[in-house]
């Protein structure tokens, strides 16, 4: 089957904050649960970039290339014998609104269209990202900074848990949106320096500003691939035979 989305992700700017998994209750899509590492749980700030981004296999004019910051944190759903691990979304930071209509639309997703930029400045082992957002007329920023050559990352390592979750899910009225996200496994450089500047409370809400406030878990910068994003499916059905066995 013909993918939903193609495009190119490109130097993702990862902090991850410990954050206590009664915060993210209310956002758990029904089907699911919180996914932990070594008994934590993380909420993450990313940032990269979309190139050559394609629907339906077609490139969309003049939005093919663009930036996009996204809050989210980690769950999973039991399918079969096998748990399916998963990202869901707070919220999303897109420059162009139309990408925010068709991803309300499409997957029900919090996307937000606001003016933004980026600055990637990779000259031999220094590499440094900066992904930045408009509102009102304040400027906000995430910027991360690294040297060397990018790492693979191990199984079982805590980088490996932030960056191999393979599906998105969102809560819909009817029940639980579930949609798989492909791509090659990436490579990582650890951050030598980072700042998130932003007003956290009046972005993603008053509950997460003292968690993203706090300094971050872990900080780095993976490579990123061409990726695919399959088709949503609604999960009403499957949720409710259950519930009734």
């Amino acid at each position: 089957m013909q993918p939903f989305l193609t495009a190119n992700w490109r130097y993702l700017a990862m902090l991850n904050y410990v954050v206590d998994p009664r915060l993210l209750a209310p956002l758990i899509p029904r089907g699911t649960e919180i996914d932990f590492d070594n008994r934590e749980t993380f909420l993450s700030v990313v940032g990269f970039l979309f190139l050559d981004t394609r629907l339906l296999g077609l490139p969309v004019p003049l939005h093919r290339n663009f930036e996009e910051v996204n809050l989210r944190f980690y769950v999973r759903r039991k399918s079969a014998d096998t748990w399916r691990r998963g990202v869901v979304f707070v919220r999303e930071l897109v420059p162009r609104r139309a990408i925010a209509l068709v991803a309300r639309a499409c997957y029900s997703e919090n996307y937000l269209a606001l003016p933004m930029k980026h600055e990637i400045e990779h000259v031999g082992s220094n590499l440094a990202v900066e992904y930045s957002w408009r509102r009102g007329r304040k400027w906000e920023s995430l910027r991360l900074q690294a040297t060397g050559e990018p790492q693979a990352i191990l199984a079982g390592t805590h980088a490996e848990f932030i960056t191999e979750h393979y599906w998105g899910y969102t809560s819909l009225r009817s029940g639980c949106g579930e949609y798989r996200v492909e791509h090659p496994r990436w490579k990582i450089w650890n951050a030598t320096d980072f700042e998130l500047k932003a007003d956290l409370a009046t972005l993603y809400g008053q509950q997460f500003a003292e968690t993203l406030n706090q300094p971050p878990r872990s900080a780095f910068i993976a490579d990123g691939s061409p990726i695919s994003v399959l088709f949503r499916e609604q999960l009403a059905w499957q949720l409710s035979h259950a519930h009734a066995r």
